[in-house]
């Protein structure tokens, strides 16, 4: 990324398709906008798989000695109808299953909605619970994380296909007989649409008859007798040269007072201060307030200083039990990585009102990996952990990495996973933990069919 270009964080788009070149190469093409005028940057990724081997002797050590954590795929995508392309995370049932969404493949090449089931031998069982075709009325190529509602139903969104091929929100139900899908709203981008399009984020729930989400706008799905109407509580880039930020990728989330959190990638400061045209993007706040509308506010704008991040990728914030925002940004920090490494960041609020940005850490390129998509979780002693899509080996195929607290307001950081291709390559989404600590996440590609694994790593 030069100066005058935007790669403004990792946010796949449509149409990004694996392709399986030979027996020893495996290729992955996506696409980003690099100006505010939206014009797209095609990039590839390719893992010689010989090549890797090699990487994996030389680094062999190196893996083994850099953290006692136990790392196993839990499933290696791309066998016969099998789906591909894990853009986003894992979500638990109360069984202890495993359910996301693929991009691609399956039954007609356009994504799929899977289930993962441990067994008693150690390892897990996939299901394809929906395989999505090209221009279905339920949707094609889901996207975002899914979630749960107290009773089991889980809900989804797909970037394309639906009633005006613009995506869906869906709800699929468990039964006696399977799982019934439902679709709740059909996104629309059309001239005379009121709605704000297509959306590649998941969505967050306040109650059983409330969702939230974004795409140009932030908005809420809203049901009524079981018909659910979509109400945009805010309009990106409603401000002069998109102050108030625009190209909103990660997921939302509430507090415990009912406001909203969310990131822009773009938008927000520009040239000379951030080196990015399309901007270098915001954390934004909305609060409901008693007439029933929504007050939006930017929280932070990046490369509000030297050395600040830049573009937070498509990993949705994490709030602490004080309060306090964590994040990453997919560029900027200390460090030279084509455009900046990246950055951990926090955002506390003060008795003045105003937040306060502190850098946590600032990735460099090389084997502690740079470049994270995914934004952060904690465990129940407060450490910090996230993926970066590049560094770690030699194949630049990204880290699993922890942020432990110190008495004195630092940070230690440490890799408990260095991605190797055989293994799994570029994780861009957020973990997740269970009751006993372990870490469970996506890479996007990679693993022995080389579309992509869902992982466990016991820290």
């Amino acid at each position: 990324m030069g100066n005058n270009t935007a790669d403004a964080g990792f946010h796949p788009k449509s149409g990004v398709r694996q392709t399986l070149t030979g027996s020893m190469l495996y290729c992955l093409t996506w696409a980003s906008d690099v100006s505010e005028e939206r014009e797209m940057k095609t990039h590839r990724f390719c893992i010689r798989l010989d090549v890797v081997f090699v990487i994996v002797l030389l680094n062999l050590s190196l893996v083994s000695t850099a953290s006692a954590a136990q790392y196993k795929v839990l499933h290696a995508f791309g066998t016969g109808t099998d789906g591909g392309g894990l853009y986003s995370g894992v979500a638990f049932d109360r069984k202890g299953n495993l359910y996301g969404v693929t991009s691609g493949g399956g039954a007609y090449g356009d994504g799929t909605v899977y289930k993962l089931k441990p067994q008693k031998d150690g390892t897990w069982a996939e299901k394809i619970l929906r395989s999505f075709r090209n221009g279905d009325p339920d949707g094609q190529e889901p996207d975002g994380t899914l979630i749960f509602d107290a009773t089991g139903n889980l809900y989804g969104t797909t970037q394309l296909g639906g009633a005006h091929h613009a995506g869906t929100a869906f709800e699929m139900s468990p039964g006696p007989a399977g799982w019934t899908f439902n679709v709740l709203y059909d996104f629309c981008a059309l001239p005379g649409c009121s709605d704000s399009g297509s959306t590649s984020a998941g969505l967050v729930m306040f109650d059983a008859h409330h969702l939230y989400g974004v795409s140009s706008t932030v908005f809420e799905l809203s049901s009524d007798n079981g018909v659910w109407t979509e109400n945009a509580l805010y309009t990106f880039c409603s401000q002069p040269d998109c102050r108030d930020g625009t190209g909103a990728y990660a997921g939302l989330i509430f507090d415990n007072k009912g406001n909203l959190y969310g990131t822009t990638s773009a938008g927000g400061t520009y040239p000379p201060a951030c080196p990015v045209s399309g901007g270098c993007g915001v954390v934004f706040k909305l609060k409901p307030l008693d007439d029933g509308t929504w007050k939006y506010r930017v929280l932070h704008r990046f490369a509000a200083f030297p050395h600040d991040g830049q573009n937070p990728g498509s990993g949705a914030l994490t709030l602490d039990n004080a309060g306090s925002l964590y994040g990453t940004t997919a560029h900027g920090g200390t460090h030279y990585c084509y455009g900046g490494c990246g950055t951990v960041f926090n955002l506390t609020p003060q008795p003045n009102g105003h937040w306060k940005e502190t850098i946590l850490h600032n990735f460099k390129k090389g084997s502690g990996g740079s470049g994270p998509g995914a934004g952060v979780v904690f465990d129940k002693a407060g450490n910090l952990y996230g993926t970066t899509v590049d560094g770690g080996t030699d194949c630049d195929c990204g880290v699993v990495y922890r942020l432990s607290p110190n008495p004195d307001g630092t940070w230690t950081y440490s890799v408990l996973h260095r991605f190797t291709g055989y293994d799994g390559a570029q994780p861009a989404a957020n973990l997740i933990l269970d009751e006993q600590g372990n870490l469970y996440g996506t890479a996007i590609t990679g693993g022995d069919g080389g579309y992509g694994v869902v992982f466990e790593i016991k820290p």
